[in-house]
């Protein structure tokens, strides 16, 4: 991989990990938590931003997230050691494949997407053989959107799920965990296939139903909505997200999706039937078990 990924004695950080340039493609809410993640703990050099909106960037660069940005990708990806791929999920491998012959030989390509299963092995192929993908997802998402309230300690002390496979370059991974390890995060690896089952129960599901518990009240009736309180406001939370990145993440994983929606339509049916027969033991029952299961997630 070379020395260039090593600290220079005047370059203070942690972990023996410093990176000259670092390109952010995206600069969100993640994006923009991870670049000042990286200027606090001093893992880089420069840090250039590629979007889609030259406001959002001159407003990055402004408050001192990004040190430069660029609307052009390959300028925004130059003689960069390590890109990070922050932007919605659906375009990321259209992405690839433009900035493919631009990559700085050696250098290592990552993201903070939601979605990895095939994903995770077409990037490796498109980036291939200059450069190397690891696949990573730090668990630290929010509802929020832009960089104004983009936070450099977002990760610490949350789980980041790093998803190799039997290609991934040890140096390459190596750099992408200690990279995470730094900014505080805990590290745990999957398969990309595996991640896809598990978020897609624990993170898409949710936020399907999320957004359809709220088209659910309009369909009832829209003026209801005025009344909600807290207990609904806190249950749909996550219907704030952003609906570009949710649509491209729903479809990226329809295949598990699909099967988890198979299993919560049951559950509702078997709901719906306790009302219908007035079963109040066996409707109490459901939800005590899922209360329980509620409570042991302070434990995790």
């Amino acid at each position: 991989m070379g020395e260039k990924f090593k600290v220079l004695p005047s370059q203070p950080s942690h972990n023996n990990l410093f990176l000259n340039r670092v390109a952010i493609l995206g600069v969100g809410f993640i994006g923009a938590s991870l670049a000042l993640a990286l200027k606090t703990h001093r893992l880089c050099g420069e840090i250039s931003g590629f979007g889609r909106r030259e406001s959002n960037l001159i407003r990055a660069q402004e408050r001192g997230i990004i040190d430069s940005g660029s609307l052009d990708l390959i300028e925004a990806i130059s003689d960069a050691d390590l890109i990070v791929f922050a932007m919605p999920v659906g375009v990321f491998l259209e992405t690839a494949a433009m900035m493919r012959g631009a990559l700085k030989e050696g250098a290592v390509v990552t993201d903070v997407g939601s979605i990895k299963g095939t994903f995770v092995y077409e990037m490796e192929e498109l980036l291939s053989p200059g450069a190397f993908f690891i696949g990573a997802h730090p668990i630290a998402g929010s509802e929020k959107s832009g960089i104004d309230t983009a936070d450099a300690y977002l990760f610490s002390g949350n789980r980041c799920i790093i998803t190799p496979t039997e290609r991934s370059s040890k140096d390459a991974l190596d750099i992408i965990s200690t990279l995470w390890k730094t900014l505080g995060a805990r590290i745990e690896t999957m398969t990309p296939e595996e991640h896809d089952n598990v978020f897609g129960a624990v993170s898409h599901l949710p936020h399907i139903i999320a957004y359809e518990i709220v088209n659910t009240v309009e369909d009832i009736n829209g003026i209801y909505l005025r009344y909600a309180g807290q207990g609904f406001k806190d249950l749909t939370r996550i219907a704030l997200s952003s609906p570009e990145l949710w649509r491209d993440i729903c479809i990226a994983n329809r295949v598990n999706l699909l099967s988890d929606l198979d299993i919560f339509i049951a559950r509702l049916e078997r709901v719906k039937g306790h009302l219908l027969a007035s079963d109040a033991r066996s409707l109490e029952e459901e939800f005590r078990r899922a209360s329980s299961l509620r409570d042991g997630l302070g434990q995790n």
